[in-house]
């Protein structure tokens, strides 16, 4: 039975950045996890820990050594290694001494493929003790941190300047120098509550022990849980409910080690803002939660979460109404200054403001927009005025006060001033619905004016940047094209709307006049969109070779490919489907091997064969059948229809020979095919399908 002890480690930080802690401290877990596995050092289980100053992982039952092991070296065949006489020979003795013994000490291995000399060597395994610095030093490289920073005079790199390293084994703190830190069995307690050291006797104390004495709520998700049930109460307790987001959650949770929520208050005048500016003012500015009541009205309140436990809570609370008080009121002072002047007023000064340097102004792009929103509203059955309307004032906000203060308030504050101008009702809802949706899962735009202004937008920057040739390259996407892509694809597809990609990025192209330098700019983007579509469905659960049987058709309208993927999946569960696409990819690879001229039509009077009679026959029938299918998108029914060619296609490969001496008859069994396979291509290339 191997020895076991628990391991603790903690790495004592300056403030880490809030919001990623939480992936900080998940991340460190993992690496531990992997590099002790890879190790060959066994634990029973791993639990991390990430407070604004510490990250740390609790490693329980973890072995004090690695297991002893054989290593395993093979030589010459055992009929190269020994002569007729059983002497040893050149080969053999060379090996012998290549691994430092003689040759009567070396083994031999047999297997079915044959017998071989082998050289078997006991390894000790190392202490674990010994082990551990090399895989925390490894660990913490391996974390994400986009910038590392230094600090004093040191030449090591971390996220934050390191002030303590706790490297605890059992009840022995192992000797070792991390990030400029001599490792002990001290850690450190809440900044101000308990800045004294506090000694770990063994692994297991480690969270009680700062819980207890050292105020600090070490665990993250119980920290989090924490602060979630006192700001709900803290809300209640003003008569309302706490508006609780999870990316602040998350963000307080990494602010705060010791957390007291309390709830402050703001004069009622300034409910009279749009809710927008109050949330953005509480949530981004100050990581305060707003309070609404039941009817999702909000209220004068806010939510604070304290990081320490005053002896005079209302002093806490008075300083944060001071602290608000005035970002109110600016808050204030900027929608009433907004409000003097127009929206279209603006449009002007957009002139001044760079889209990209080679791709000029914010006005030209609100132009290219209203020309594009336009053309996609009508296609799609808007009202192309509105759209045209909403391109030319959708940047406009961009140089109002609010937004200048506020950016994440882009398209909603646009929003309220349109509405203000008397603007359409569609129009003024497209300035906000121009950035739906944001990321992954998030809600598209509702209306046809904001489904053809956000498609615009998103068109008009993957044309401009690729026609530039600043595609996105591994992990570099600057500009967001992914996403960007991702969500014209989802608003077309999701929307259900019959657009036709091709046609709408050679109108972006053209809306750029002269300034695209790439060649086949919209062929390029379309592709890039094409590819984009592969991890969309792959995430939905289709399978890879259903999703490439529509994608090599290389469809223009994302809709339709939607379609034809949906009714392949459904036609992959036919009976019939394998056989079908077996014989696709039969009839593919004898088409692509054949180096003669097919004929455009089937001649009737070279169908010899009653089975190439046949399967012409219920081909032709077939053809009337599915046309109106196929007009109607409607390809499951197409491709059900088309499964009961199965009978008639077997029948035709087991009783005729396409490649006959006959020039005449070969050429128009090969037509015969080359109509099959078109028919089926109509929908999608089942030849593709694995079984």
């Amino acid at each position: 039975m191997l020895e076991t002890r628990d391991l603790l480690i903690e790495i004592g930080t300056e403030e880490l950045p809030p919001k990623a802690l939480r992936k900080l401290s998940e991340s460190l877990t993992q690496e531990l996890s992997q590099r002790l596995q890879a190790a060959g050092l066994a634990y029973g289980s791993l639990k991390g820990y990430g407070a604004p100053r510490r990250l740390a992982v609790w490693v329980q039952e973890l072995t004090a050594s690695q297991p002893d092991r054989v290593l395993e070296r093979r030589g010459p065949a055992l009929t190269a290694a020994f002569d007729d006489e059983g002497r040893a020979t050149a080969a053999a003795q060379g090996f012998a001494r290549s691994c430092g013994v003689p040759v009567d000490e070396l083994e031999s291995l047999e297997s079915e493929k044959g017998a071989w000399l082998v050289h078997r060597q006991r390894r000790q395994g190392a202490p674990t003790r010994e082990l551990l610095p090399d895989i925390l030093a490894q660990s913490l490289q391996a974390l994400p941190i986009p910038k590392r920073m230094r600090w004093n005079d040191l030449s090591v790199e971390f996220i934050r300047p390191v002030h303590w390293l706790v490297l605890l084994f059992g009840d022995e703190a192992i000797p070792a120098e991390l990030l400029g830190v001599q490792a002990d069995r001290e850690t450190r307690g809440h900044r101000f509550h308990h800045p004294a050291p506090l000694y770990l006797a063994e692994p297991a104390a480690y969270g009680p022990l700062l819980e207890t004495e050292g105020k600090v709520l070490a665990d993250f998700s119980v920290r989090r849980e924490a602060i979630y049930a006192q700001v709900v109460e803290a809300a209640k307790k003003v008569g309302g409910e706490a508006l609780v987001e999870d990316a602040l959650l998350d963000e307080v949770t990494g602010l705060v080690e010791w957390p007291v929520a309390l709830a402050g208050r703001f004069e009622p005048d300034f409910l009279q803002l749009p809710e927008e500016v109050l949330i953005a003012t509480m949530q981004d500015h100050q990581k305060y939660f707003p309070v609404r009541d039941g009817q999702g009205h909000l209220l004068p309140y806010f939510i604070t979460v304290s990081n320490i436990e005053s002896e005079q809570p209302e002093a806490v609370v008075e300083g944060n109404e001071r602290v608000i008080r005035p970002r109110l009121a600016d808050a204030a002072f900027f929608y009433a200054t907004d409000r003097k002047e127009s929206l279209a007023s603006r449009c002007g000064k957009l002139k001044k403001i760079t889209f990209q340097e080679k791709l000029g102004s914010v006005f030209e792009r609100t132009e290219r927009l209203a020309q594009l929103a336009r053309s996609i509203a009508i296609s799609i059955g808007g009202n192309g005025d509105w759209a045209e309307r909403a391109g030319l004032l959708s940047k406009c906000d961009l140089v109002t006060e609010m937004v200048t203060e506020f950016p994440e308030l882009q398209g909603i504050m646009g929003r309220y001033y349109a509405l203000r101008d008397d603007e359409p009702a569609e129009v003024a809802e497209a300035l906000r619905e121009q950035y739906l949706p944001r990321f992954a899962g998030d809600k598209l735009p509702g209306t046809p004016t904001g489904q053809a202004l956000s498609l615009a937008d998103r068109l008009d920057t993957l044309v401009g940047l690729f026609g530039i040739g600043e595609p996105p390259s591994g992990d570099r996407d600057p500009y967001g094209l992914r996403r960007a892509a991702l969500g014209v694809l989802r608003i077309i597809i999701e929307a259900e709307l019959g657009l036709d990609l091709r046609l709408l990025l050679e109108r972006g192209c053209q809306a750029y006049g002269g300034r695209l330098t790439e060649s086949n700019t919209a062929a390029q983007v379309h592709d890039y969109l094409l590819e984009r579509l592969r991890g969309y469905y792959l995430e939905a659960g289709f399978r890879p070779d259903e999703i490439e049987a529509v994608l090599v058709l290389k469809p223009g309208r994302p809709w339709d490919f939607d379609r034809r993927l949906k009714g392949v999946a459904s036609f992959r569960e036919l009976p019939e489907a394998e056989s079908l696409s077996a014989a696709n990819k039969r009839i593919r690879n004898i088409l692509r091997k054949s180096k003669e001229k097919i004929p455009p039509q089937v001649e009737p009077g070279l169908l010899q064969d009653p089975a190439e009679q046949a399967l012409a026959t219920q081909m032709y029938d077939l053809e009337r059948e599915v046309s109106p299918l196929l007009e109607r998108q409607d390809y499951q029914a197409a491709l059900r229809a088309l499964a009961s060619l199965r009978g008639a296609v077997d029948r035709f490969f087991d009783e005729v020979m396409v490649m006959v001496e006959d020039p005449a008859l070969r050429a128009n069994r090969l037509a015969l095919l080359e109509r099959l396979q078109t028919l089926f291509l109509q929908v999608a290339d089942i030849s593709r399908l694995q079984s």
